[in-house]
């Protein structure tokens, strides 16, 4: 099948992978190369990247104007695939070819650009991949394939993020090949719109801790957040982000502490339950176990943790 492939992020690269290697890929089209790193370096996509090195035809224009649509239609495509390209999709392109794209929820649930995260801090007990046709509406189109998943409590953004990437070969492969025999259309189903729900993008704003709050909530927060925008905390002057936590219930020994206070078992107080940090990355160093930073330190127990900015 001759595929034109729409994406930029990681999240599509190994799906890409395993369409060079089933198909014939006449196209990868990608957001152009930005600066990126202390350097500032004009930086290409992951997708564009990986597209480079390997000698495939890559088309990187700024926007989907008229003339990129014309070159992409040039191409003549059995299908186009995109995958967290970043941009809206023009009609002409949807309309010229069976046009799908692969998206990190189990839809109709997290639409929107930040799926993963918001699924993580909503507390879900699942979430997955999902093969949808392209429509006009953001994420809206027929779904044709699933792969769900249970989300670890101990894994961030990160890791979930990964482990989903590796979930979409086999989706979208087995979506292309039912369009090959001519049976995608029946599999094909409509999206619940009274269960839709939105996953804005992201902002640093929403790594902001409220210690108040309950232990599992800011759990997920942190979890979900890592590693980007991340959730930091101030203790005795240092600025901490927190890399990966646990919540634990409320010690029925331990005294009554305001939120933030540091404990002597060496968890945080919050506004129910414990938060354990497990590893932490003050800022300007690497990454460390918590107990190795309490110990650089000498904190003693009393002080209270506020948030980060």
């Amino acid at each position: 099948m001759r595929i034109v492939f729409l994406g930029s992020g990681a999240f599509g690269r190994p799906t890409l992978e395993r369409l060079a290697a089933d198909h014939e890929i006449a196209l990868v089209v990608s957001q152009p190369a930005r600066p990126a790193g202390r350097s500032r370096r004009p930086t290409p996509t992951p997708v564009a990247a990986w597209a480079g090195e390997r000698g495939l035809a890559t088309f990187t224009p700024e926007r989907l104007d008229e003339a990129a649509v014309e070159r992409i239609l040039a191409e003549r495509a059995d299908a186009h695939v995109v995958i967290a390209y970043g941009h809206r999709i023009p009609p002409a392109i949807v309309d010229a070819a069976f046009s799908i794209n692969l998206h990190a929820s189990l839809l109709p649930r997290w639409r929107g650009a930040a799926p993963i995260n918001h699924a993580m801090i909503a507390g879900d007990a699942e979430t997955g991949v999902s093969v949808i046709g392209l429509a006009q509406r953001m994420d809206a189109g027929l779904v044709y394939a699933v792969r769900a998943t249970p989300i670890d409590p101990r894994e961030t953004a990160g890791e979930l993020h990964d482990r989903l990437a590796a979930m979409g070969p086999g989706a979208v492969a087995e979506v292309l090949a039912a369009h090959a025999r001519g049976e995608a259309e029946a599999l094909g189903r409509p999206q619940d719109e009274a269960a839709a729900t939105r996953a804005p993008k992201l902002a640093k704003a929403d790594g902001r801790l409220d210690l108040t709050r309950p232990a599992v909530e800011l759990r997920r927060r942190v979890h979900g957040l890592t590693p980007w925008p991340g959730c930091a905390i101030e203790l005795a002057g240092v600025v901490l982000k927190l890399l990966r936590v646990a919540d634990e219930p409320a010690s029925p020994e331990a005294p009554v502490a305001p939120p933030g206070t540091l404990l002597e078992d060496g968890t945080l107080a919050t506004g129910h339950g414990r938060l354990r940090p497990l590893e932490v990355q003050p800022a300007g160093r690497r990454p460390m176990a918590w107990g190795d930073f309490l110990r650089g330190r000498a904190l003693p127990a009393g002080i209270v943790a506020g948030p980060s900015g």
